[in-house]
């Protein structure tokens, strides 16, 4: 049982890759275009943010590649940030929308960046929540991962050593219950857990590795912040054990945005504490739309 159910439904093809979508809400209000985050999980994760936000506003919401109604994909240049700033503007067009706010959750603050950069005439503001922007060191218990990542795992491996891709492939369902462990580090956080490791368990370690295999060069997230021409508002935990808050707090100071700490939350407020991320998202839209 959903709290709401979209009004419409439907796939963009976007060069054969199938992407579901949803549209909440009347065509005729203000957009809120809901960001796809790291494809461990699906646009599910929006659940406590659309019944609210529809009652005011047309919200979309998709999922990425390798989720959800999306096809599953082991292209990593289907994972790149600008991938997904395509995908983003084939869903708008879709749905006939030409601008529209746009709200990103972790990796999906990439992904907003993105769009708002290359296409800044379709982003009326960008919300950014734990922006998964690596605008300062990793936290500790994080930084020893990317060195290991490719290698062999240990024997009884624990904590941030199971961050690694053998053992994605050997140990998937172990690994995605530690993952959201950390991502939800508030107390009684059990329902939230469950419902994001059955979301990961509809994908698997194939898709996260492919994402992982992205083509790079890393962008320049500070360079692509400075020069956004929209407001911009960036939400962030102070317990957030995924990204550290002051990477945040860089990010609202680089965009000329404004930044809300939210006390003692981790990793995914918007689940864990939605009213207040969805006050804090309807006030931002109506100072766009003023």
């Amino acid at each position: 049982m959903r709290a709401r159910y979209p009004d419409i439904e439907g796939h963009v093809d976007r060069h054969g890759l199938k992407l579901g979508y949803e549209v909440f809400g009347a065509a005729n209000q203000r957009t809120v275009l809901l960001m796809p985050t790291w494809t461990i999980i699906h646009s599910r994760f929006w659940k406590m943010q659309v019944p609210y936000l529809a009652r005011r506003y047309r919200v979309i919401t998709y999922d990425g590649p390798g989720n959800g109604r999306s096809d599953r994909v082991t292209d990593p240049a289907r994972y790149t940030p600008g991938a997904y700033a395509s995908d983003a503007v084939a869903v708008l067009d879709e749905c006939g929308v030409e601008s529209a706010v746009v709200v990103g959750m972790s990796l999906g603050a990439r992904y907003g960046t993105t769009l708002a950069a290359q296409e800044p005439h379709r982003v009326a503001g960008l919300a950014l929540i734990g922006p998964a922007l690596p605008l300062t060191p990793p936290s500790p218990e994080r930084e020893a991962i990317f060195d290991s990542f490719r290698l062999p795992y240990p024997e009884n491996v624990t904590g941030w050593g199971k961050y690694n891709l053998a053992y994605w492939h050997d140990h998937y369902a172990d690994f995605v219950e530690f993952f959201f462990s950390q991502c939800f580090s508030e107390p009684h956080s059990t329902k939230a857990i469950e419902d994001s490791v059955g979301w990961a368990l509809e994908t698997n370690s194939r898709v996260l590795e492919a994402e992982e295999n992205r083509p790079g060069p890393e962008d320049d997230w500070g360079e692509l912040l400075t020069r956004l021409r929209c407001p911009t508002l960036v939400i962030h935990g102070t317990h957030d054990r995924i990204q550290p808050h002051e990477r945040g707090r860089v990010a609202a100071q680089l965009s000329n945005g404004r930044l809300l700490s939210m006390e003692a939350s981790g990793h995914i407020p918007n689940v864990r504490d939605p009213v207040k991320v969805n006050l804090a998202l309807r006030d931002f839209v109506e100072r766009v739309a003023s």
